[in-house]
């Protein structure tokens, strides 16, 4: 016989250990699911710390009951707010920091944010301040102009919210529409 042919045959031949240590093994895995339950708790208290660091940010007006006639509508997404011109400083106070599907309503008197399994909110006109596009917003980066931004003041705090329409064509209208309601438009924001 050959000596590879044989090297071979006794590999062949050879079988994987029996797993003895079971007692090992279970405790190994028991300590990665807790290391992993650990990580997920200490991610929870942060998101619940950064909360309770934005809680000077009063409550999110609701909707007037005459908002008047819609201007534009959008079908989408809402990927969160964040302080303007900070693109990575997510608010989770009231429920910004919450992702959800939106309807957004656009009319003389504001945007009415419209979110299933959410805060719904309201934009008053008077608080708008610009829209633009842009490429990305604190958890989610897309392709240059694949979100709509819109700043508005709430609070004496100036913020950006971060909307996807389902049909990205509309989002160009909606930013002439918003920029041409209000004459206050600021450059925060833009520069990254």
């Amino acid at each position: 016989m050959t000596p590879l042919i044989a090297i071979a045959a006794q590999a062949a031949d050879q079988k994987s250990a029996e797993v003895t240590d079971w007692a090992d093994r279970i405790g190994w895995v028991a300590g990665l699911l807790l290391f992993v339950a650990f990580v997920y708790w200490l991610m929870r208290q942060g998101w619940k710390w950064r909360g309770s660091l934005q809680s000077d940010l009063p409550e999110l007006p609701a909707a007037p009951g005459e908002a008047g006639t819609a201007k534009l509508t959008l079908s989408g997404r809402y990927h969160g707010s964040t302080t303007a011109g900070q693109w990575l400083d997510r608010i989770v106070a009231h429920g910004l920091g919450t992702r959800s599907r939106v309807e957004l309503t656009l009319t003389d008197a504001g945007i009415a944010v419209v979110r299933p399994g959410a805060n719904d909110f309201f934009v008053p006109a008077d608080a708008l301040r610009e829209a633009r596009l842009d490429k990305g917003i604190a958890g989610k980066v897309l392709a240059e102009g694949g979100l709509l931004i819109v700043t508005w003041t709430h609070g004496g705090k100036l913020l950006d919210s971060g909307f996807r329409s389902d049909r990205a064509a509309e989002h160009t209208a909606w930013v002439e529409a918003i920029n041409s309601m209000n004459h206050t438009t600021t450059t925060e924001g833009i520069a990254r």
